[in-house]
């Protein structure tokens, strides 16, 4: 990224964004107390609301939804179109800092192309969610208590070993175990308003007979260069998305593509203990590790530029540097179009490269342009802290919209060691960790994974 691209991107707000952002907050100040008890702020919310969306095709429905919330009918119909309504702004908002990213760094993006949807679902276990997050709706979040939550246990066991309703069934999964841990939630100083209202407006698009469709799915093969990798982990669960860039045979233009692998854990693994989890996906590991290129035959990759990682269909290729291949290869990539669902400003995450800057506390200063630093998002698994970052003079990262900025999350970064430019990369403890110090202390602490999948198995055993 250039002094010029970066004020491009950060000098001014996009118009319309806090507007937009304030409607919805309006919304979720009324899920915070419940649609049981609005009073004439939360209808004037609603109606706020619903006048947002007025010119869209959703317009007249959510005026009419707003209303008749506002007289104290409560009804799944209603809920769902100011669902949809909210995920309209949203996405809005989404749209509008999509474009300012691409006119910026003159990135080129596809169309979004859908496909023919999903197949539909049992809807006796739609209703059975709908009435949960019905009563979550009415309850309102101060009023959730165990019971409530406990509430949601029958229908959760049935949607989750259906394979249609597996993306809907973790998702109201995570929204109970969250609820469950603060309740009751009436003693909590803090609500996330934000956080529990998108969640909760998710599954109710969700909960629509036949779901949601992923999109048109291709079968590609080709040379996949690694950008870096972004850890996302929780208590129970982790996941290693791997951005890139996909050279298909056949065609002249890269696509900036992301691969997702996920494993359950424990709260005990955490740090590089992490890696092993993850064994069961050598190819990938050995390419975050080495820095190397991975060929592909015939892998899927979905209209989102999601690719559907499969180990059989990876190859390990030849030694690819990814701050070379952002240099080469990045500005002319085509990116892919948001699902319609996740067009949501949480969902960003842009690959950059961002060169010759210095760093100035929390943000990095370019050309007397400033851009925020996500250090936060760093995962303890790798060798990046905020102490590197801040000694860096090169980024590899993820451009990212929160509290209403950008942000640029590292995934890599140059920084200066003993004098010397030593690149680091989130992955490069992948196969162990390369910090004498660090793999002592891991070696000290013993195989935590090693030991719980051992006394899993003589428990099974019993």
């Amino acid at each position: 990224m250039l002094a010029t691209q970066l004020a491009a991107l950060v000098d001014g707000e996009p118009v319309g964004v806090p507007e937009a952002v304030e409607l919805v907050a309006g919304f979720d100040a009324c899920l915070v107390s419940g649609f049981g008890r609005l009073g004439d702020d939360g209808a004037a919310a609603l109606s706020a609301l619903a006048a947002g969306v007025a010119v869209t095709p959703l317009g007249e429905r959510a005026a009419e939804a707003a209303a008749k919330l506002a007289a104290g009918s409560v009804a799944d119909e209603q809920l769902t179109v100011l669902a949809a309504a909210r995920s309209a702004l949203l996405g809005a908002v989404h749209d509008g800092l999509v474009d300012r990213v691409d006119s910026a760094l003159g990135r080129t993006r596809t169309e979004w192309t859908d496909s023919a949807g999903s197949p539909d679902a049992p809807r006796s276990l739609l209703e059975g969610c709908r009435s949960w997050l019905r009563e979550l709706a009415i309850t309102g979040w101060r009023g959730v208590d165990h019971d409530l939550v406990s509430s949601s246990s029958q229908v959760l066991e049935a949607m989750l070993v259906d394979p249609r309703l597996r993306r809907l069934a973790v998702l109201i999964d995570g929204l109970a175990a969250e609820l469950r841990g603060s309740a009751p939630i009436a003693t909590m100083d803090e609500v996330p308003e934000r956080r529990w209202a998108d969640l909760w407006s998710r599954a109710m698009l969700l909960c629509q007979a036949g779901g949601w469709s992923a999109g048109a799915a291709a079968t590609v093969s080709g040379r996949f260069l690694l950008l870096g990798v972004d850890v996302t982990e929780h208590a129970t669960a982790v996941q290693l998305q791997v951005h890139g860039l996909l050279e298909v045979r056949g065609e002249t233009a890269p696509r900036l593509v992301r691969t997702s692998v996920a494993s359950a854990k424990v709260d005990t693994i955490v740090g590089p203990a992490i890696w092993p989890l993850f064994e069961a996906h050598p190819v990938l590991i050995a390419a975050l590790t080495d820095r190397r290129a991975i060929e592909l035959t015939d892998a899927t990759l979905l209209a989102g530029g999601d690719l559907v990682w499969a180990d059989d269909r990876a190859a390990p290729g030849e030694e690819a540097d990814p701050f070379a291949t952002a240099r080469l290869h990045l500005a002319g990539a085509t990116a892919a179009a948001a699902p319609p669902l996740d067009r949501h400003p949480v969902r960003l995450g842009e690959p950059v490269l961002v060169e010759g800057y210095t760093v100035d506390g929390d943000a990095l200063v370019l050309d007397g342009h400033r851009l925020a630093l996500d250090v936060d998002r760093l995962p303890t698994l790798g060798p990046l802290t905020p102490e590197l970052v801040a000694g860096s003079t090169a980024c590899l990262g993820l451009l990212r919209w929160d509290a209403g900025q950008w942000a640029l999350q590292p995934l890599a970064i140059v920084a200066t060691v003993k004098r010397k430019p030593v690149p680091m990369h989130v992955g490069d403890w992948a196969s162990g960790p390369t910090d004498p110090k660090v793999a002592k202390a891991v070696k000290a602490a013993g195989d935590t994974v090693a030991v719980l999948r051992e006394r899993a198995g003589r428990l099974l055993r019993t």
